[in-house]
Order: C-alpha cells, then structure tokens, then sequence
C-alpha cells in the first residue's frame, strides 16, 4: 500500500475509536462513564483488528502493529476501569491513570506521526489517586432525637472507619473516625441498636463510602441504651467499642456484603 492510501485508511480506523473516547472525556461519573467505555472498549477492539489487518507500506509496518497492540491492550483497560457502580469504587480515570495502556497508545502514535502518519486519537482525561479524609468524630449523618447515652469508639486499626449506628431500617447517625484516634458521640437515645462499621481509603462524601480498600462488617451484638431513674439521680448507658480485635475482647464481628451496609 502506497503512503497515501495508508494516511486515508488509518484516519478511517481510527475515526470511530476517536468518537467513543472523546465521549469518555466528557462523560459524567458513574452509569454514563461506565457505558462509555464499555463503548470505546468495543471501538478498541474493532480498531484493533483492522490495525492487524491493514497492509502498512514497509517503514510503517512496525508502528502499525505497535498501534494495533496498544489498541487492544487499551480496550481491555477500558473494561477493567469500570466502577460497576459499587460503594467501594474507585473513579475509572484514576484506574486509568494508574495503567500504561494509554502511555502505550500516546507511544505508538508518536511514532507513526513522526513518520508522517498521523494519528488523531485524543485519549480521554485521567486523575491521580486521590486520599480524601474528613475530621475525626466528623458526623456524616445525624438523625439523633436526644438522649443521655454516650458511645466511643477506639479506632486502633491502620485504615480510617465509620461507624453507623441503625434502629431497625432508620440510620441514626455515622460517624468518622480517624485512624488511631477515639471518637464520642453524645445524646443517643435510648433503644437497641445495630452497630456497622466500615473502614477503607479515600473518602467519597458524594457517595458517603470509602472508594480503595473496603471493608464491611457488623458487631454481632446490638447496643443497648438505657435510662432510668435511681435513687440520687439519672442512670443511663455509656459504651465502648474497639475495631480492633483485642486479646480477651468479647465482641465479635461479621463481614457485612457490600449492598447491605447502610447508607
């Protein structure tokens, strides 16, 4: 195939795929990113193939497969770059900002355009991991109605966490937790409560879920608060949790399915 030729019919497999990335450019996160690259993955693959199929002239056989590996190497980033839309998801551009399929890409191209053989692909924006935390004993949410109940929790572990306390299916507050540090929250009504922790990296305040390293778990028991009247005064309920396992500790803990963890 004669230079020409070639120039026509790279801009012409190429056209598509620069269409679908540019859409995962400007797409929004979440169900709109995630269905844009499962697009350009496609776009990625089908590029791919006809990079495999094409007959290059001779100085631009080599970065032709060059560009036609990376493509597919790209296609398959793209599908691993989805979030799924879970709690615990990280933002599919700094998935790709972490993998070298793009630089792989950026590569190939610019060996092809130095040889005169452009290739206009605008490779979408990406980000750099990012390590967001809130304020220790910052309330996430608080749908307390009074009480004199007291609970602190110990965080000794090495991830930050929140606890969420829950009546039934009503939240009634989550709190943050830094790692190494103890946090109180004062008037909790009275009532047995369910008692879920999470712990994890990055915070998502959007999503009110940590996005790298989750963990979901539940105490087994519930917490009670009482008050009552006694002789000389008021009675009522302080308690306190550890999240780290501790030797003679007698609260235990199950792992909580991602979908089931309260909001």
């Amino acid at each position: 195939m004669d230079p020409a030729a070639y120039r026509a019919a790279l801009a012409e497999i190429v056209a598509p795929l620069d269409a679908a990335l540019r859409t995962v450019d400007r797409a929004a996160e979440g169900k709109a990113l995630d269905a844009a690259l499962g697009t350009a993955a496609t776009a990625a693959e089908t590029a791919a193939g006809l990079l495999d199929a094409e007959r290059a002239p001779d100085d631009a056989w080599t970065g032709n497969t060059a560009l036609a590996e990376a493509v597919r190497d790209l296609s398959l980033s793209l599908v691993d770059a989805q979030s799924g839309g879970g709690r615990c998801a990280t933002s599919p551009r700094i998935t790709l900002g972490s993998d070298d399929a793009l630089a792989s890409v950026r590569q190939a191209d610019a060996s092809l355009t130095a040889l005169g053989y452009a290739v206009d692909l605008k490779l979408p924006r990406t980000e750099k991991a990012k390590n967001r935390r809130l304020g220790n004993n910052a309330l996430v949410r608080d749908r307390r109605q009074g009480g004199l109940g007291r609970l602190t929790i110990k965080n000794g572990t090495s991830s930050d966490a929140v606890v969420t306390l829950t009546k039934g299916q009503r939240t009634n507050f989550t709190v943050y937790i830094r790692k190494g540090k103890d946090a109180t929250v004062r008037r909790v009504a009275d009532g047995a409560y369910n008692v879920y922790f999470a712990s994890g990296t990055d915070w998502n305040s959007s999503k009110r879920s940590f996005t790298r390293d989750c963990s979901f778990q539940k105490f087994d028991d519930k917490a009670d608060f009482d008050t009552r009247q006694v002789s000389g005064g008021t009675q009522y309920t302080i308690l306190t949790f550890s999240l780290q396992k501790t030797v003679g500790g007698n609260a235990t803990t199950s792992e909580v399915p991602e979908a089931e963890f309260p909001s």
